[in-house]
């Protein structure tokens, strides 16, 4: 069972996914609130596995919400839900610690697919976001040695299926293997990178050429 805390200043939306994630076999609610004035508190009271955090809202937003937990609970994992997908926003967010980030139109059955990846170890990003991410680093310095991390053909195929916002559902369609196929193949590349989210093995990759 994945406990959920949800931060949303949208009364009708926060309802709406209360309900969808409540009502949703593998998942239960503990909380929802309008703003992260409390965040802390309501962290530590509730003990959530995974925290859905909207960005712009009212008192303490989403991205200060955001570093607040990663700071004081670091094996929480915080998923932003938005309708930015500009770099500055995406940037900002990575750069927190942000572990997932997923647009607002996102479908329900997929938010509920990303949301199971981040509790499992993997990361929430779609495409659009995943796309911004590649922006962010297209301009970052060149890096004048290529580094080796012994990644082999098939993890660096995994990991290029993930900066690409893939699922390890969708992950193991595209490859057709199974999805602990696809786990372990993560948790290989996790190792070698000495990485421990999505986030941080985009930006190794990126920063280290490894494609």
């Amino acid at each position: 069972m994945i406990k959920l805390l949800l931060y949303e200043d949208n009364k009708p939306l926060r309802e709406g996914l209360s309900m969808l994630m409540g009502g949703s076999e593998g998942f239960m609610v503990a909380g929802a609130f309008p703003n992260c004035n409390n965040v802390v508190e309501e962290v530590a009271l509730l003990k959530p596995d995974v925290v859905l955090m909207d960005i712009n809202m009212p008192g303490v937003g989403g991205l200060a919400g955001l570093k607040l937990i990663k700071n004081q609970f670091p094996e929480v994992k915080v998923v932003m839900l938005t309708v930015f997908d500009d770099n500055q926003t995406v940037f900002d967010a990575m750069k927190a610690g942000a572990d997932g980030y997923l647009l607002k139109k996102t479908p329900p059955a997929k938010l509920l697919e990303y949301l199971q990846d981040v509790y499992q170890g993997g990361a929430a990003m779609t495409a659009s976001v995943a796309r911004q991410v590649l922006q962010l680093f297209a301009h970052a310095p060149v890096i004048e040695q290529k580094k080796d991390y012994q990644l082999s053909d098939r993890e660096k195929e995994v990991l290029q299926w993930l900066v690409n916002g893939y699922s390890y559902k969708m992950i193991a369609g595209q490859l057709f293997i199974s999805l602990e196929t696809v786990r372990s193949h993560i948790k290989k590349i996790y190792e070698k990178l000495h990485v421990h989210s999505k986030t941080e093995a985009v930006t190794k990759a990126y920063k280290d050429k490894l494609f």
